[in-house]
């Protein structure tokens, strides 16, 4: 009797100290990652890479770094090789394994001869800007590699501009994640000496069908020499991988932080600095004249907040508006639910207007009756949220113009 009691305290005593390892080690949060395209369907073509190649090295060498500095979360991938996975089923796979975050990895491209350059991140939503939707049809025209896909995308053409329209009615309750952890990535990127083209919204089938945040990363651009160059390295995907891990790192202590996790304790995991070896390590320049150089200029020379500031000022002192009269705002952003004056979203704006359309908050800047003024306060005003545009109102309900 005295040696059975004796086996069971040292039961009890040996579970005391195994549980708590044991559940520091539960996976509690998932993230897919999704290297895009694949197989026989090889993306943008390089002169000596194909776009199916980076995307998978860099998205194993993320998945690598996120296993290893987070012991709670678990990774999943869409494809570990080189095959052909549905665009569809990479959406389900996410799914059947309740994700809590998905990342699709991408490199870009345009036409040869293009100076563009530099990193891009997208959230679900309609492209307000012909670049986007360029970008949306390239990526989803994986589908046409796929059998009945006419059937199982309910007829959605991929090169043809009016099927992008669905995008503008779809509503993610996940919109204000997604922004948030795109915005992180595009942050960690300009960390990491990536030319910074900023947040964006698309119609990218990927995205569409998945039920948590989910972004679409954009490399760079593999029609540019030097940035294939640099994709193409292994310092240099390795370089992309930690900046995008970062970004996670950074939303994963958000996550915690709103569920009462010590965020800033010892286990949480580490920030890691980019290795900053690889010759191609600045932002690639442009042929002067060109509108890729004028941009980058512009960023070099900082924030344009002060110049929107006089913008607003002055459009707002561009008369009294009268019954009848058609006020001009600019549209900056969507969300699913209402933000605080203060969100981060807003990135500094003050006096954001809001006003709800088919149960969407949908946010404005700055107030006009002169088009001309809104069309140049938008110029603006696009080069912080670049898929801004123009919207009008007449006795306080929208209109067409």
């Amino acid at each position: 009797m005295a040696k059975r009691t004796f086996l069971y305290i040292n039961l009890v005593v040996a579970l005391f100290f195994v549980l708590p390892v044991l559940q520091a080690k539960e996976k509690t949060f998932t993230v897919v990652i999704d290297a895009g395209h694949g197989g026989k369907d090889p993306g943008a073509r390089g002169s000596s890479i194909n776009e199916k190649a980076i995307n998978l090295a860099v998205a194993l060498k993320l998945g690598s770094l996120i296993s290893e500095k987070h012991n709670d979360v678990k990774v999943i991938y869409t494809r570990k090789t080189d095959v052909f996975i549905e665009l569809d089923e990479r959406a389900n796979i996410a799914n059947r394994n309740k994700a809590d975050l998905f990342i699709s990895i991408h490199t870009n491209a345009v036409k040869r001869g293009s100076a563009v350059s530099g990193t891009e991140t997208y959230t679900l939503g309609l492209a307000r800007t012909d670049e986007n939707l360029e970008v949306a049809m390239r990526e989803n025209s994986a589908i046409l590699l796929e059998d009945n896909y006419l059937q199982k995308y309910e007829g959605f053409d991929p090169t043809s501009s009016e099927s992008y329209i669905i995008f503008e009615f779809m509503q993610n309750k996940h919109m204000e994640q997604s922004i948030s952890l795109a915005s992180e990535v595009q942050k960690c990127f300009t960390s990491a000496k990536r030319n910074n083209r900023g947040v964006r919204q698309a119609g990218f089938l990927v995205l569409r069908k998945t039920s948590m945040p989910s972004i679409l990363v954009e490399l760079g651009y593999i029609s540019n020499p030097a940035e294939e160059r640099f994709m193409k390295t292994k310092e240099g995907q390795n370089k992309l991988a930690t900046a995008i891990y970062n970004a996670f790192t950074k939303y994963k202590w958000e996550y915690d932080r709103k569920r009462g996790a010590l965020a800033g304790s010892a286990n949480a995991a580490p920030i890691l600095e980019v290795e900053d070896n690889v010759a191609d390590n600045q932002t690639i320049p442009a042929p002067p004249g060109s509108e890729e150089y004028i941009r980058q200029k512009k960023n070099v020379e900082g924030s344009s907040q002060s110049r929107v500031s006089k913008q607003v000022a002055s459009a707002k002192q561009a008369g009294q508006v009268k019954k009848g009269q058609t006020i001009y705002k600019i549209q900056i952003l969507t969300s699913d639910k209402k933000l605080s004056p203060g969100s981060k979203l807003f990135k500094g704006y003050k006096n954001v207007d809001c006003f709800i359309e088919k149960g969407i908050y949908k946010y404005t800047y700055g107030e006009t009756t002169s088009f001309d003024t809104i069309r140049k306060l938008r110029r603006q005003v696009a080069k912080d949220f670049k898929d801004a545009f123009i919207v009008a109102f007449k006795d306080g309900k929208k209109v067409k113009y």
